[in-house]
């Protein structure tokens, strides 16, 4: 399918299909703020997210040509960036979080008003997950992947990626309560 006039950035990247340098650049500029915050709300470490950003842009201009308009060319550069913070999760060796060894360690759930915490509060305690919660919450969230989506790309089956995200969701209660000694 040929990239269609829906997408936004049309002419800028039939431009940087030609390589056009200053198309590029113009692309770049345009999602390298978004991408960097993807990446970091995965990676959580500035420093791999900017490395996730660098790689994922190189790919991005060294495969442009793949760009087909299936999706927004947005979309398409979301995907690299996600698919690329993941393999830095993978290169760490860090172990996902076995449902097992989390079973039972969260008893009491309730519910967190939105109105009584600021977005940061709750980003910052988001940031407080292991690693393994805090990727397939971040996945469903905030990118809007479905556990079917998240199971494909984590190397997860879709039963254990939703049942990391209840537990996400109750893990994130608890420290919010800790932290803001909220309760309901």
């Amino acid at each position: 399918m040929e990239i269609g006039n829906k997408d936004i950035h049309y002419h800028l990247v039939e431009a940087a299909k030609r390589h056009d340098q200053s198309a590029q650049f113009e692309l770049y500029n345009l999602y390298v703020k978004a991408m960097l915050n993807v990446s970091f709300r995965i990676v959580n470490d500035r420093d791999e997210a900017e490395d996730v950003i660098q790689e994922s842009f190189v790919n991005v201009f060294k495969n442009i040509d793949k760009y087909r308009g299936d999706s927004t060319f947005g979309a398409w550069v979301k995907r690299i960036v996600i698919n690329a913070s993941i393999n830095i999760l993978k290169k760490r060796r860090m172990d996902q979080v076995d449902v097992e060894q989390a079973g039972g360690v969260i008893d009491d759930a309730y519910e967190v008003e939105e109105e009584s915490l600021s977005v940061p509060a709750i980003k910052s305690a988001i940031l407080e997950l292991p690693e393994g919660f805090r990727t397939v919450l971040t996945l469903y969230m905030l990118e809007g992947y479905d556990h079917k989506e998240i199971g494909e790309v984590l190397g997860i089956s879709e039963s254990t990626s939703k049942s990391q995200f209840n537990r996400a969701k109750k893990k994130l209660r608890v420290i919010l309560k800790e932290r803001y000694q909220y309760e309901r």
